[in-house]
């Protein structure tokens, strides 16, 4: 056991590197909390899970190596910013233009929730900085000659950095539900509340684009 501690020892800089990276607020913790506030925490807990689901899709593309084709054809990197980006946006512009009746009808709920999900999953996947991410952070902490595989390596240290990321979305939800609860007690805080989560996916769709 000593021995195997003492052969990843490297790896310390990468633990407090990834708490540092997963718990200062970033795109996924703004998406999340855009769908906190207006579907509340139930909505932010599936968006979370989206988030998480799709962000292990790009592990393993990066634990393949199918990563860094966008280091090799900038273009592609390109269209996929801009078709997550254009994503955003009208998910921000539908969550504006959403009316707000009150209840949602039982029935309703299931088909809701698959949604958020089925939305939150492509909004990750949709995004090429993700993939960018692993395949420039992770190297730096991959062994070619410790006891398991390249690709194992990426698996674990992946998984890891999505659990901290996922972790961080959670506190931040429930910090956002408890501020929202206060504040959804009439239909007009709602419908504020609501225009504020679309306009914090459309602010993202632009950082999205706009940051290199």
């Amino acid at each position: 056991m000593i021995d195997m501690l003492s052969e990843y020892y490297y790896l310390i800089p990468f633990f407090i590197t990834t708490f540092i990276f997963g718990f200062v607020p970033g795109p996924s913790i703004m998406y999340t909390l855009a769908q906190t506030v207006t579907k509340g925490k139930r909505g932010g807990l599936i968006a979370a899970l989206g988030i998480h689901i799709g962000c292990f899709v790009h592990i393993i593309a990066a634990a393949l190596g199918l990563s860094a084709i966008f280091n090799l054809v900038p273009e592609l990197y390109l269209v996929v910013k801009f078709a997550g980006a254009a994503y955003l946006v009208y998910l921000g512009v539908r969550m504006i233009m959403s009316k707000t009746n009150g209840s949602i009808p039982v029935e309703h709920i299931t088909s809701l929730q698959k949604t958020t999900l089925f939305n939150s999953m492509l909004v990750e996947i949709l995004n090429p900085k993700t993939a960018i991410f692993f395949i420039a952070f992770l190297p730096q902490f991959i062994d070619v000659n410790a006891s398991l595989s390249v690709w194992l390596q990426f698996l674990i240290l992946g998984q890891f950095i999505n659990m901290v990321f996922s972790t961080a979305d959670l506190i931040y939800i429930f910090i956002a539900e408890s501020i929202v609860n206060k504040l959804k007690n009439n239909n007009l805080n709602s419908r504020i509340l609501q225009w504020f989560g679309g306009t914090m996916l459309i602010i993202l769709a632009g950082h999205l684009i706009l940051d290199e």
